[in-house]
């Protein structure tokens, strides 16, 4: 093979050469000549085999007639111009329209993704529905809730340690709180603050009532019932009644229907999901606070997290900067002018599911002031698209401690993690949309989530969880 003058070397040159015209010639539809090429590069590499198991070189005599009838393909090949030229164009044609195949099957695979993420599971609206109806005909429920609501005082003592949840997903919540407790060294010095919506409100509470957590102390409101959460006072509230912004987020049909479906999910001006930037309004006699996302799991005890310092900051996160992609570059509009002058494009990005805020240092600092000063400078999108983590990013530039990363382990909704990550991991969070509770999440972490989710409960039999 390494001699100019090889037969074999010129024969395995030709079956190279005939594989890429057979290739074209059924593309042209030259069904025929595709044939006779593949019949002749079947006996040219038998004769190669041959030589191969007997351990001698190819002769010119036994193959002379193999180059001979190959060579006489290959001319007709050129002749049909099945050259080098006119194969590089096809190919080229063919890279252009398998780049487009691809790209119509990743918008619909991304938008089948985002319709599967966001749909509520039948089993979850029945839940919802039997714990309604159970609230209101159930007079013991609701005497129940009065009886633990006499705690008033534990609500409101700072030497417990408080966690707040904002949902309308009752499940998921149910685990926040059960692993909270289940891993706590102290759950009855444990308070839950649920904040859900006037339709879940109910269900939450019958659920709440009819199940104990190890002592965990739990309340539960609904965001409605918050007089000073209104147009005049909270911007997103203020945007939602804006027509523009209704179509952008209700209907797409803006922006000629450019901007990929993710950025335009409604759940992006939910109250429930900015509310976040509201927690000293809504629990006005903290101190301290531990914010918890519904999609995390709890498996330390979390009461190391109310000693930590902060050093005079307000939000105590989990860096996500190891790599560039985490940076604020990758969440904000540098373009822009308001971006460019106050923010550092490589500062570090960090996390929101499992935030301890000083409440304190966020009322001196009026943090929500600064939430509001963003929120509103961004009525046209133009300073960043999605979420609430890049208004979290403008608004607590300058006010985050760096907490141990251990403390909050990410991705287990979108992404492979390493095993040693989430053995050490004290809070797992399921950001990403392959929540544990749908059919799309990651079955290989849906066990961790699922081991405090009772599935022997009467009301989630009925309603078919397993």
């Amino acid at each position: 093979m390494l001699s100019v003058n090889s037969v074999t070397r010129q024969l395995s040159d030709q079956i190279s050469l005939a594989k890429a015209f057979v290739v074209i010639a059924k593309e042209s539809n030259n069904l025929q000549f595709a044939w006779e090429l593949s019949a002749q590069i079947r006996n040219s590499q038998a004769l190669l085999s041959n030589a191969a198991t007997r351990r001698a070189p190819l002769t010119v005599k036994e193959s002379e007639t193999a180059i001979r009838d190959l060579a006489v393909l290959l001319f007709q090949a050129q002749q049909l111009h099945y050259d080098s030229a006119t194969m590089i164009m096809r190919l080229k044609a063919k890279i252009q329209s398998l780049d487009e195949q691809m790209s119509s099957v990743t918008d619909k695979s991304s938008k089948y993704g985002q319709i599967a993420a966001e749909e509520v599971p039948k089993s979850l609206y029945c839940l919802g529905v039997r714990l309604t109806a159970e609230w209101f005909k159930n007079s013991n429920l609701q005497r129940k809730l009065d009886e633990r609501n006499q705690m008033h005082l534990k609500l409101i003592d700072n030497n417990r340690y408080h966690f707040c949840v904002f949902s309308d997903n009752i499940l998921a919540t149910s685990v926040v709180v059960n692993s909270t407790a289940l891993s706590s060294n102290n759950p009855d010095m444990v308070v839950f603050h649920l904040v859900t919506d006037e339709i879940n409100f109910s269900a939450m509470k019958a659920w709440f009532s009819m199940n104990r957590f190890r002592g965990v102390t739990v309340e539960v409101q609904k965001f409605e019932d918050f007089t000073w959460l209104n147009a005049s006072y909270v911007p997103v509230l203020k945007q939602l009644q804006d027509s523009e912004t209704q179509s952008y987020y209700f209907s797409g049909t803006s922006d000629g229907s450019k901007t990929p479906i993710k950025f335009r999910n409604p759940k992006y001006l939910s109250m429930l999901n900015h509310l976040r930037f509201y927690i000293p309004e809504v629990f006005p006699h903290l101190k301290k606070v531990v914010f918890l996302d519904d999609d995390v799991v709890v498996q330390k005890d979390l009461s190391g997290l109310f000693s930590i310092d902060l050093n005079g900051n307000v939000n105590g996160a989990v860096e996500t900067c190891m790599e560039t992609f985490h940076r604020y570059h990758k969440y904000l509009n540098y373009s822009h002018p308001l971006i460019r002058e106050h923010f550092d494009p490589d500062a570090c990005g960090w996390a929101f599911g499992m935030n301890v805020f000083d409440l304190v240092e966020w009322r001196k600092r009026n943090v929500t002031g600064i939430y509001h000063y963003w929120q509103e400078r961004n009525v046209d999108r133009t300073l960043w698209k999605l979420g609430t983590l890049p208004p979290g990013l403008l608004t607590f530039y300058g006010l985050t401690q760096p907490l141990d990363p251990s403390w909050h382990v990410l991705g287990l909704g979108y992404t492979n993690v390493d095993p040693q990550l989430i053995e050490k991991g004290a809070v797992l969070h399921y950001n990403g949309n392959s929540k544990p509770w749908l059919k799309i999440g990651m079955e290989k972490y849906k066990p961790l989530w699922e081991k405090y989710v009772d599935y022997s409960h009467p009301l989630l039999q009925q309603c078919n969880f397993h």
